[in-house]
């Protein structure tokens, strides 16, 4: 029986709300959820939701069944009013995800999936904070990569939360050796696909037109990828980024890289908003999420779509049969 373990996200956002909708199905491994029971049991009374929220100690053994919300009671939140942002909760959010994650790391669970957070209040609080991918690796190390996936097309990220400016800079060959060879891998050992094929960005408008619009492909893209196809990758690139996501190229992809956040994830999410899974590649964990973000608005409304965090959880537990 694979244990799926769930944070509750930011308090004022709607991941209470995406939880509770999880627990109103059944699901056919054991879930339980990590965070305040008082969150959860103030937020079902306002979305007038009957449910029976029940602690427990970290994990059961047998399949989810509709109505009950199992919660693995942590530090409790300072407010949970939706849509009112509160930095004593940042601590709280931040101690579920560590905790959860530790909690994969020594087996207790075989996947963490992750509501959303949000990083302003967090930093606000005093934290310095990216992003869950980042702090995942700080919690239990590896080579964390970014990566989104719906259906049918999958984009990973060569750099994740920087600011454009620095992007540039952060494009190393190290640094692009090491994703590439983290995406090759995972592809292979948690996505059951022999000999992925990947197609890469370039950074620079038409791919650098020859090195006239920069030169980052010429001195540091090209050889990686040629360096890498020596070693038996399967690399096309790099492409123009505005032309790589036409059907004719990705018919022949298993998944894209690319070089900043906002090169490919706005493809992807036109293509499968509200469907689509974040997945942390290269962590010796599993760890899915959302494809969006705390939607304050929403909280509490009963408005929020779940079908985001539903895809997480069943991708989560395909990935942990595979490992």
């Amino acid at each position: 029986m694979k244990k799926i373990l769930v944070t509750s996200g930011e308090p004022a956002g709607i991941g209470p709300d995406l939880c509770i909708a999880m627990a109103g199905q059944d699901w056919p491994f054991a879930l339980t959820f990590l965070g305040d029971p008082a969150l959860f049991e103030h937020r079902a009374r306002r979305l007038g939701v009957s449910l029976a929220v029940e602690a427990v100690d970290q994990t059961c053994n047998t399949p989810h069944q509709a109505g009950i919300l199992r919660v693995w009671p942590t530090q409790n939140t300072a407010d949970t009013t939706p849509g009112h942002l509160c930095l004593q909760n940042a601590a709280y959010v931040l101690e579920t995800i560590a905790t959860g994650a530790r909690a994969c790391l020594d087996g207790r669970f075989h996947a963490l999936v992750t509501p959303p957070v949000h990083k302003g209040i967090i930093n606000d609080a005093g934290y310095r904070f990216s992003g869950h991918t980042e702090f995942l690796a700080e919690q239990v190390g590896g080579t964390p990569v970014m990566m989104l996936a719906t259906d049918t097309l999958r984009v990973a990220l060569a750099t994740t939360h920087l600011p454009l400016a620095e992007v540039s800079r952060a494009i190393t060959a190290e640094r692009l050796t090491c994703v590439l060879k983290v995406l090759q891998q995972d592809l292979r050992n948690r996505f059951g696909l022999a000999e992925p094929r990947i197609l890469v960005c370039g950074l620079n408008p038409h791919a650098g037109e020859g090195g006239h619009l920069g030169r980052e492909e010429l001195e540091v893209i090209m050889p990686v990828l040629e360096g890498l196809r020596q070693q038996g990758l399967h690399l096309t690139g790099p492409l123009p980024a505005d032309t790589l996501f036409l059907p004719r190229h990705l018919a022949r992809a298993d998944a894209v890289l690319a070089m900043y956040h906002d090169q490919g994830l706005p493809v992807l999410k036109y293509a499968g908003f509200g469907r689509a899974v974040n997945i942390t590649l290269g962590l010796p964990i599993i760890r899915t999420s959302v494809d969006h973000g705390t939607a304050l608005d929403l909280a509490g409304t009963g408005q929020a779509d779940p079908g985001s965090l539903a895809q997480a959880l069943t991708l989560a537990h395909t990935l942990a049969n595979h490992a």
